[in-house]
């Protein structure tokens, strides 16, 4: 009897063996499947919070949702608008038989670019009558805000190597970035600082929100500006400040010319919004406000050397088409040829050559005076729509009784506002 009992103990123990052997083995493989693979140690991180809203809003079933995520011009329905104006030129590209897919020059269409900053500089710009301006066509704000401080990265080793200046990680010592941090106090359009970490520039701050009186803070932004080191690219919103709506008059903006031409500091101006905020390019559309030439038109007349990085995707709706332009204004034609050059040495390992659709249906509507003029009637039509929606808002929060003062929502311009409301209302909404 215990001659069996150990005959199964032994039979067991010998099952079990094998069994353990052949599993662990299965497991062996598996792990070393996964630690043979390249990307076992790459970190998963989070999705992109402002797309993440709109798919969540995609997947919201209520019929009275909004969607305040991503800031795309919406009609009364809430579906994208599509410009008139830019489906009367679509229909004149298709059946244009001339035109064909081959690669766009390295800087893009000459004449797309030429017109791009006609309309940035004006056309009476003494840069643009002296040629002191580049020629680059940029695949929208995103690419073109990379580009430009990657470009500015690599200044350091434009120069030869007997002139180049001191390096400080990876950037030129005297050309760092200066922006408004990404802060509740201090805000800017959120991929500004992500642009910066991946083109290795050195991220400063300055002041710009006050959360208090619900405006600009000027004198906190003037000392800020008057601490930072000669050199320093100082970025600025052009119009329509994104993401806090609140803009500088035309006398703040002269304030802050005079600080940066006395600190030699260089302008680098993000330009998003341009007749989008008003609805007229060039003119005053609101008493109190002035477009963008207050600040771009300011200081090339200043005399300023400095960095536009625009974009047609608000003015235009053409978010997916990536059309936009980088203009770079020097203080002498050679120094503009030289750093077209360079230019074009950051582009050709980077991107290349530029999409030319969304640059043919830009170049199509700015080089007509009917389509331009039609253009600029759709501009009128939906800044004075985001206008009337500002006044509706501040109506209704008013006839609620809601406490504190609204004024700021009518104060501030363009597509964002900075409601005063704390995360723990909005949370709460």
């Amino acid at each position: 009897m215990r001659f069996f009992f150990f005959l199964w103990c032994t039979y067991a123990c010998y099952f079990l063996f094998l069994s353990r052997s052949v599993f662990s083995g299965k497991d062996k493989k598996i792990q070393n499947k996964i630690c043979n693979s390249i990307w076992a140690k790459v970190e998963e991180l989070p999705p992109d919070a402002i797309f993440l809203t709109k798919t969540l809003f995609t997947k919201d079933p209520s019929p009275s949702k909004v969607n305040l995520g991503i800031g795309a011009y919406r009609t009364e329905e809430g579906n994208p608008y599509i410009l008139k104006v830019v489906q009367k030129v679509e229909h004149e590209i298709i059946n244009d038989k001339t035109l064909d897919k081959e690669y766009a020059p390295i800087c893009g269409d000459p004449q797309y670019v030429q017109l791009c900053q006609s309309v940035i500089l004006g056309k009476n710009s003494l840069a643009l009558k002296e040629k002191r301006v580049n020629l680059e066509q940029k695949k929208k704000k995103e690419i073109e805000g990379f580009f430009c401080w990657r470009f500015l990265s690599y200044v350091p080793f434009f120069f030869p190597k007997k002139n180049r200046p001191q390096v400080r990680n990876h950037c030129l010592e005297q050309v760092h970035c200066v922006c408004c941090a990404n802060s509740l106090n201090k805000p800017t359009w959120g991929n500004h600082t992500k642009i910066l970490a991946k083109a290795r520039i050195e991220e400063g701050s300055y002041r710009y929100w006050n959360a208090k009186g619900r405006n600009l803070d000027i004198e906190g932004m003037l000392e800020d500006l008057n601490k930072a080191n000669t050199g320093d690219v100082i970025l600025l919103h052009a119009c329509a400040h994104n993401p806090t709506g609140t803009d500088p008059t035309p006398e703040q903006w002269k304030k802050i010319a005079n600080v940066m031409k006395k600190k030699k500091l260089i302008p680098f101006f993000d330009i998003a919004y341009q007749g989008f905020a008003t609805g007229d390019l060039d003119r005053d559309a609101v008493s109190h406000k002035k477009t963008f030439e207050s600040a771009i038109r300011l200081f090339e007349k200043e005399g300023f050397e400095f960095v536009v990085a625009q974009s047609f995707a608000k003015n235009m709706g053409l978010y997916s088409e990536r059309a936009g332009c980088v203009t770079v204004v020097c203080n002498d034609k050679a120094y503009a040829n030289a750093c077209q050059s360079q230019l074009e040495a950051v582009i050709r390992p980077m991107y290349s050559n530029p999409p030319r659709y969304g640059a043919e249906i830009v170049k199509r509507v700015i080089g007509s005076a009917e389509n331009f003029g039609l253009w600029q009637q759709e501009m009128t039509y939906m800044s004075g729509r985001i206008i009337k929606m500002r006044q509706l808002l501040r109506q209704h929060l008013e006839k609620l009784g809601t406490p504190g003062t609204w004024n700021h929502i009518t104060d501030q311009i363009g597509m964002f506002s900075f409601t005063g409301l704390t995360g723990l209302v909005v949370s709460a909404l």
